[in-house]
């Protein structure tokens, strides 16, 4: 048998060169993943959404923020969170209220301060554990309330994949296949970069259409370089402040609970991957609070939500060097690349069409990892309880596609179907009898909370 790769927690004894190296592939693992919730997210806003070169150095900065707030001690990266698309999405679609006449543009600024206060959010659970600790909090959030949450989180956004690969299904399904052959049958590094990979492959075969003389099925160009040729190489991100209203927060603060499952899921892995137990040391409430000021300082400023990142977890396996330096090193290339607004541009020239090919795969996981979490917390649908809070969620979640808006005073405020959703969740679980639910006595389980995607890289 071979021999087990020893873990490496100082990374300086392989020299500076491979120090560098190191966090150019962590930077790689996030880079795909990280861009491409602006790139959806201009779909939704129709080209004036967020900014690729102001999601980068939010989430470099962010990472640096977080390893602060954790003492230094975790190997975390935060990336861009694709749990909130569907608030973005919500909110790009309102026309009532204040929203009404607004421009696309003019939209965004308000979806990013509903995601501010999700991200402190964070600090209301972090005060919370502090003082009566986590497993008292958790019976509240157990996997029969996050679990179908998430799983409408990826089935609300299943139109806009279809949509989007519509316009030219040959680059879709070049996409698509690619994600699926990596996700697969990749190895090493490879099967952790799949969406990365699927960009890339279907993005050349569109500039080999395109050279050819093909157009899209409408007869629109496939590849529009009109912007990358007017862009600058060096320039500061268009960084722009956030706005609040009601309606906006209460589209995106209730994802905030898939989030923070997912945040006290990565944990879980991370804690394995390393065999350190950070969950006690530097401790949870540390590290909710640097992920959550990390959204929010992220969204005052014009970027997504910040989240911490399966992709990265895979590597540190696939590696074995657990130094967080290593990390903060790929944190400081993502804030380098934020400053070349060319590179933004070519990435922007994305056809929508591969958007909608990475989205086939993206959603519908979103989804399976709901249904994941359900089966690996071993959740019991012969229970009377289970199956109420489920069904509920669920079609409360899907039902209520245009939200439930009402006003007060002169306020007109909607609640969106997962705002009802997980209301209704949360309510109905804290009331039935029957809660048996425990934090900590299914490790694997714990690990698998929340949205984001582990890459396995077993067997490699």
């Amino acid at each position: 048998m071979p021999k087990q790769q020893e873990a490496i927690r100082d990374a300086r004894a392989l020299g500076i060169p491979k120090m560098l190296i190191l966090g150019l592939q962590h930077m790689f693992a996030m880079f795909g993943a990280t861009i491409l919730v602006p790139i959806l997210v201009n779909v939704y806003f129709e080209g004036e959404g967020l900014s690729i070169q102001v999601t980068l150095i939010c989430a470099g900065l962010g990472t640096l923020f977080f390893h602060l707030c954790s003492r230094l001690k975790i190997p975390a990266f935060l990336g861009s969170s694709f749990a909130f698309l569907g608030g973005f999405q919500t909110v790009a679609q309102l026309d009532t209220g204040v929203f009404a006449g607004m421009s696309m543009g003019e939209k965004l600024p308000y979806a990013c301060g509903g995601i501010v206060v999700a991200g402190l959010l964070y600090l209301a659970l972090a005060l919370v554990i502090k003082l009566i600790g986590v497993k008292k909090v958790m019976r509240f959030l157990p996997p029969v309330v996050t679990g179908p949450i998430i799983i409408c989180i990826g089935l609300s956004l299943a139109p806009s994949a279809v949509s989007n690969a519509s316009t030219n299904w040959l680059l879709a399904i070049i996409a698509l296949g690619t994600i699926i052959i990596f996700n697969i049958w990749g190895k090493g590094m490879f099967k952790i970069i799949p969406i990365l990979m699927g960009v890339m492959i279907s993005y050349a075969a569109a500039l080999i259409f395109n050279a050819a003389g093909f157009t899209n099925p409408d007869g629109s160009v496939i590849l529009n370089f009109t912007g990358v040729q007017a862009a600058s190489w060096i320039g500061l991100p268009p960084f722009q402040i956030c706005k609040f209203d009601i309606t906006a927060i209460l589209v995106m603060a209730p994802i905030a609970l898939a989030t923070m499952m997912e945040h006290i899921g990565d944990m879980s892995a991370i804690s394995a991957t390393v065999g350190e137990n950070f969950i006690e040391n530097p401790g949870l409430h540390r590290t909710l609070v640097g992920d959550g000021l990390a959204t929010s300082l992220s969204a005052l400023f014009g970027g997504p939500a910040n989240t911490t990142y399966g992709e990265n977890t895979g590597v540190l396996e696939l590696s074995k060097v657990y130094d967080p330096k290593v990390i903060r090193l790929a944190a400081v290339y993502a804030v380098v690349l934020s400053f070349i607004p060319k590179m933004s541009e070519i990435i922007g020239s994305i056809p929508s069409a591969i958007i909608g090919g990475v989205s086939f795969m993206l959603y519908g996981m979103i989804s399976a990892i709901g249904v994941r979490n359900i089966v690996e917390n071993k959740v019991d649908f012969t229970k009377s309880r289970n199956l109420i809070i489920a069904a509920v969620i669920l079609v409360s979640g899907l039902g209520f596609s245009s939200g439930l808006t009402f006003v007060i005073g002169t306020t007109s405020i909607t609640l969106t179907g997962l705002a009802i959703a997980a209301l209704a969740g949360i309510i109905l679980n804290a009331v039935l009898p029957g809660n048996d639910y425990v934090f900590g006595e299914n490790p694997q389980g714990d690990r698998t909370r929340g949205v984001a995607i582990r890459p396995d890289v077993k067997g490699k």
